[in-house]
């Protein structure tokens, strides 16, 4: 065994179980890509205030969950907590914003990193898959977002999950809410830390999960009330084209999101059979974030969605993934000429694209064929030196044991022709 192990929060992604965890990617990737959003990959580090200023200060992230450090050339960097802010600051680097086509659209996968208590649903290194239109202010575009992200799940075979949305209006309305917030907040019982908290940003406090404190937020002033014309003529229409599109909703008046970027439309994907981790995913627009990082006003949305956690929704729910298998051909040789070739073969079949192995090693034909077992191959090629005086290999089919002999400059072709 070895001296070291994971950190604490930290897992490994091992074969088979990695499989899944490639499927998911591909299954919340795939609408994306046939949506006009190209692929965007940033570092794995930022500097600190990149997230100080986008993610929001008074946040917890910030506060208690990053992993900030100083270089040894004295610069202060964090590991990235959330994907948005990193993928906003490299369009505005690489001014993609002025080529004249907006709004500009990615997408993204990575591992993000947050220091909170492990437990299951919640590690400190996790996986995502993000999506960003920026430089639009455009409902089709937010309820675009959101039927590719149910359209993801749905082909991954999910179906117990559901979508919270709701509106936190924007810098005309919000402001006056704000303040009527604030308010009933200090008429509260709350902790100092807390009503701190509610002077920088009171709807921060609307998503503690504490009971004691959700307790007395039952009657807090709801934003939905505050909006003005434009904000709620906006949110109608993302809900007129979201039902349209036969997508389910939720109206929650009092989800908010836990980043202090977010303008006007914010959703929340949550599946009941994950416990208290339950939401999946989630976004939203932040039409002032790029100003915030010192670009220009580009009106944006997005969503990140969690492989992890969605991974847990799938075996919640009992859906098998139909996974490619990892080898459809397993050659085994008996004897040097049969080494030489059923390597060439097995170069041909992967040149093909037909997933193959070899069995490396000196074993015998038993140890061999338990490798092939353990394969999952459909199909074995045996062959030792009596074989190819004939001239042929030796096909197994290892679902039903029937074996044939094939001739060598055929297997090739036999073996696409079954696979096909």
């Amino acid at each position: 065994m070895s001296t070291f192990q994971a950190p604490k929060g930290t897992y490994d992604l091992i074969p088979p179980e990695s499989a899944k965890y490639l499927a998911v990617r591909e299954a919340i990737a795939a609408p994306l890509r046939n949506s006009g959003y190209g692929y965007i990959e940033t570092p794995g580090f930022e500097n600190v205030e990149l997230f100080a200023r986008g993610v929001g200060e008074s946040t917890d992230i910030v506060t208690k969950e990053m992993y900030a450090f100083e270089t040894k050339g004295g610069d202060q960097l964090a590991l990235r907590p959330e994907g948005t802010a990193s993928v906003l600051r490299a369009a505005l680097e690489a001014n993609l914003h002025k080529l004249g086509n907006l709004p500009v659209k990615l997408w993204y996968s990575g591992s993000y990193y947050r220091y909170e208590r492990p437990q299951k649903g919640r590690y400190r290194h996790f996986s995502q898959v993000g999506a960003e239109a920026i430089g639009a202010e455009d409902p089709a575009l937010d309820a675009e977002l959101i039927i590719l992200a149910d359209q993801s799940y749905r082909s991954l075979g999910l179906r117990n999950f559901r979508i919270l949305l709701n509106s936190l209006g924007d810098k005309e309305c919000r402001p006056v809410y704000r303040a009527a917030l604030q308010d009933f907040l200090r008429g509260l019982d709350l902790d100092e830390e807390t009503l701190r908290r509610a002077d920088i940003n009171p709807l921060r406090v609307l998503d503690d999960k504490r009971p004691d404190v959700q307790k007395q937020l039952t009657d807090a002033p709801l934003l939905r009330d505050y909006l003005c014309d434009a904000c709620k003529a906006y949110h109608e229409e993302v809900r007129e084209l979201i039902t349209a599109a036969g997508v389910a909703f939720e109206d929650d008046p009092k989800l908010v999101r836990g980043l202090d970027y977010y303008t006007r439309t914010t959703f929340e994907f949550v599946h009941d059979g994950l416990g208290s981790q339950s939401a999946v995913g989630g976004g939203g627009r932040y039409d002032g974030l790029s100003e915030m990082i010192g670009g220009p006003a580009l009106p944006s949305v997005g969503w990140a969605l969690g492989v992890d956690r969605t991974v847990l929704a799938l075996e919640a729910e009992g859906v098998e993934l139909e996974l490619p298998a990892s080898t459809s051909v397993f050659a085994v040789p008996l004897g040097e000429e049969a080494r030489r070739v059923l390597f060439a073969k097995v170069t041909e079949l992967r040149k093909l694209g037909i997933a193959a192995d070899f069995s490396y090693g000196s074993k015998g034909l038993k140890g061999a064929m338990k490798n092939a077992n353990r394969s999952g191959a459909r199909y074995a090629i045996v062959a030792g030196e009596r074989d190819l005086a004939e001239g042929v290999v030796q096909l197994k089919d290892m679902e039903s044991g029937e074996q044939s002999a094939v001739a060598v400059n055929e297997i090739v072709a036999e073996l696409e022709s079954k696979l096909g």
